[in-house]
């Protein structure tokens, strides 16, 4: 990221040198420490908002999502830490994504109060676009761990606390659930404060994997960045242009946009094919062109990241597709913003930027990027597709074993009864480790989540005995009563456990 100069926030810049040189043992005169480019491009972000430098006026929300996982393990792990420092000057927070305060925690009456002063209170939003540079509000914005410092606050009326938040991420989804802030006075020392927040906001997402149903947590962002090659799809055998008319829909529209030198934005659920077809629709519009498809790395690795790609952006031979710009920190999608504009003001006369975007809804993608699209994509969940789930379990089963798979009867009555809460990529993994077996994929070779309902949240031990119940009914030809004494169960324990996990084990003929 390139250095900011001072200018760009003259009068914050201004009031942060009189509160410099007014330190004690501070000199009268000479240039004051140089501010990290964090902290003034987030100065110059609460200035575009409109943020008061005097005084803040945060907005109540009221009501709290107090029903959230997130909210249930981060309030349970904050509890534990709060037991140990009750004697503390330091105020314990949970917020959302948004920056909204769901609980506060201490025993410093004092510091409660003073904190109720500037509103930093449950039900409060204090993210930066409505308090300005804030620890929770930055630490969201860059989505890295921040400590925020008496007079690095664009308020001045902060300007007496120090904040350390560090973001909390699904374990699952990958997905931003809020943040764990903790604020104490600013003459307080903050070494150990970060230490405390980053503890904190990795046992909430561990609290949150424990109680996840036993699913697996989402790898770490790499941030790859990897060429797009021509597709090699054969008509008739399962592959993604044999899907149906929601999808061919959905692409004919990106296609047409990105030809008029739109640039479009593909929104839709995680796995839901939202990368795929954008690049189908940049193939199709620029036959002839590379394409480059970028996904976010970890926050800390981005400089590195956008230096990888982004030289690429505006090449006339090259497409760039970039994913889960809602996952973006707020400096990387206003960096990516301007390399955009700068792109398309170098481009030929009537000719666009081959350039999408792809992200979980409109609302979610970085104000910097947003303003850039032209044209928005609804790419639906594989549940409002159920005609396409066939032809993609044939397109994995063949890529996987190199020829055409046969899916049996009950096989394809499990596949197409299945809600697929994971979308498409739920299908390519379930049928890809299926298709291991051999090339005839069958109801044993599925996973018992396909084959089962409940939407509950399953302890270890009731994963593992739905498992096993499932494992057991999935054997050929085995009957309820063999079933049974298998499992160490009556007949009628083992149909009060099918309606229990809501299990349902296709049969041949059925």
């Amino acid at each position: 990221m390139s250095p900011v100069s001072e200018p760009v926030l003259p009068e914050r810049a201004r009031r942060h040198r009189e509160m410099q040189r007014a330190m004690p043992g501070a000199p009268h005169s000479g240039a004051p420490a140089r501010l990290s480019d964090r902290l003034v491009a987030s100065w110059q972000r609460s200035e575009e908002y409109g943020v008061p430098l005097d005084d803040i006026d945060p907005s109540f929300v009221g009501t709290v999502d107090a029903e959230s996982l997130f909210f249930e393990c981060g309030r349970e792990v904050l509890t534990g830490l709060h037991r140990t420092l009750v004697n503390e000057p330091v105020s314990l927070m949970l917020t959302d994504a948004d920056g909204l305060v769901l609980n506060r925690m201490s025993g410093d009456t004092a510091l409660l109060r003073a904190l109720d002063a500037v509103h930093l209170a449950p039900g409060f939003a204090y993210a930066e676009r409505a308090v300005g540079t804030n620890g929770l509000g930055l630490a969201i914005a860059d989505r890295v761990p921040t400590v925020v410092r008496a007079e690095e606050h664009y308020a001045l009326s902060l300007c007496t606390y120090t904040c350390a938040a560090v973001p909390v991420l699904d374990p699952i989804s990958g997905q931003l659930e809020g943040c764990i802030n903790l604020t104490t006075w600013s003459a307080q020392s903050s070494d150990l404060l970060l230490a405390l927040a980053q503890s904190a906001a990795s046992n909430t997402s561990t609290l949150m994997l424990a109680r996840s149903r036993g699913q697996r947590p989402r790898p770490a962002q790499r941030g790859e960045v990897f060429r797009v090659e021509t597709p090699r799809l054969e008509p008739g055998s399962g592959t993604l242009t044999t899907l149906g008319p929601a999808w061919a829909d959905a692409r004919a529209l990106a296609e047409g946009s990105i030809a008029d030198g739109r640039i479009v934005a593909a929104v839709g659920e995680d796995g839901s094919g939202r990368a795929t077809l954008l690049a189908q629709a940049l193939r199709h519009a620029y036959p002839r062109e590379r394409i480059l498809a970028a996904s976010p790395p970890a926050p800390q690795d981005s400089e590195a990241w956008i230096g990888l790609w982004t030289p690429e952006l505006g090449k006339p031979d090259t497409g760039i597709l970039v994913r889960d710009v809602d996952r973006l920190p707020t400096w990387v999608a206003e960096h990516i913003r301007d390399l955009v504009v700068q792109a398309r003001a170098r481009a030929a006369a009537g000719l666009g930027v081959p350039f999408g975007m792809t992200a979980s809804r409109f609302e979610a993608i970085p104000p910097a990027l947003a303003a850039l699209v032209d044209t928005v994509v609804a790419v639906a969940p594989l549940r409002e597709r159920p005609e396409d789930v066939m032809p993609l379990a044939r397109h994995v089963g063949r890529r996987v074993r190199g020829r055409d798979v046969s899916i049996s009867g009950p096989a394809e009555t499990a596949l197409r009864g299945c809600g697929w809460p994971g979308n498409v990529r739920q299908v390519t993994d379930v049928v890809t480790r299926a298709a291991r077996h051999g090339d005839t994929l069958d109801v044993r070779h599925l996973s018992a989540d396909i084959l089962s309902g409940s939407s509950r949240r399953l302890t270890r031990i009731e994963a593992f005995e739905r498992d096993e119940i499932v494992r057991v009914l999935t054997r050929p030809g085995i009957s309820m009563q063999e079933a049974g004494e298998e499992l160490g169960m009556s007949r009628s324990t083992v149909y009060r456990k099918l309606a229990q996990y809501d299990i349902h084990v296709p049969r041949a003929g059925s």
